[in-house]
């Protein structure tokens, strides 16, 4: 009788090649995603300005969107009837935020009107300067937006309304850049 000896079969190779393929698998994933990740591409805003996204309450976010829609319809009705709307007017046809109501007073009950002068120019103080700033808008036939500035420390309107004026009296311009990272924001 003979005795043959058989040995089973080594899983060492197997577990090898398992372990090899992983590998290259993950290396071909992470190839790809960093290939198509986009880069951190940070905008800058200058000193005075203020980033619509990041910097504002929400009471100051809501006034700025309404804003900037009440601004095209002050353009289309400036084009249509060759003067301007008062705060008064845009209250009573209910443009938000020249409309006094519950949404107003929980915003800083900001209190409008038109500054003088030709250019397109509102103002509108705070009530409630902890809750959300004063604001001002401004804009000419030529602007697609409205330029819009804050003041979290004061409810008089500024005295003039030039640039450097308004920067100098503490006012800060509000900046929205928006871009594909919008929504994919990392704060650390």
């Amino acid at each position: 009788m003979t005795v043959q000896v058989v040995r089973p079969a080594g899983a060492g190779h197997e577990t090898l090649y398992v372990l090899l393929l992983c590998l290259a698998i993950l290396l071909a994933a992470g190839s790809v995603v960093a290939w198509h990740s986009e880069t951190d591409s940070e905008s800058s805003i200058e000193s005075h300005q203020i980033d619509a996204r990041r910097d504002l309450t929400p009471a100051e976010q809501g006034i700025y969107a309404d804003l900037r829609v009440a601004f095209d319809e002050i353009q289309i009705r400036r084009d249509e009837e060759q003067t301007l709307l008062s705060p008064a007017e845009m209250a009573d046809e209910g443009f938000p935020p020249f409309v006094d109501d519950a949404s107003a007073v929980s915003r800083g009950s900001h209190q409008w009107q038109q500054l003088p002068g030709d250019e397109l120019a509102y103002f509108g103080a705070s009530q409630a300067l902890d809750v959300a700033g004063s604001l001002l808008m401004l804009g000419d036939a030529e602007q697609a937006q409205a330029d819009i500035w804050l003041n979290r420390t004061s409810s008089e309107a500024p005295s003039s309304l030039d640039t450097q004026s308004l920067i100098a009296a503490g006012w800060q311009q509000i900046a929205s850049q928006y871009d594909a990272g919008v929504t994919r924001q990392h704060r650390h």
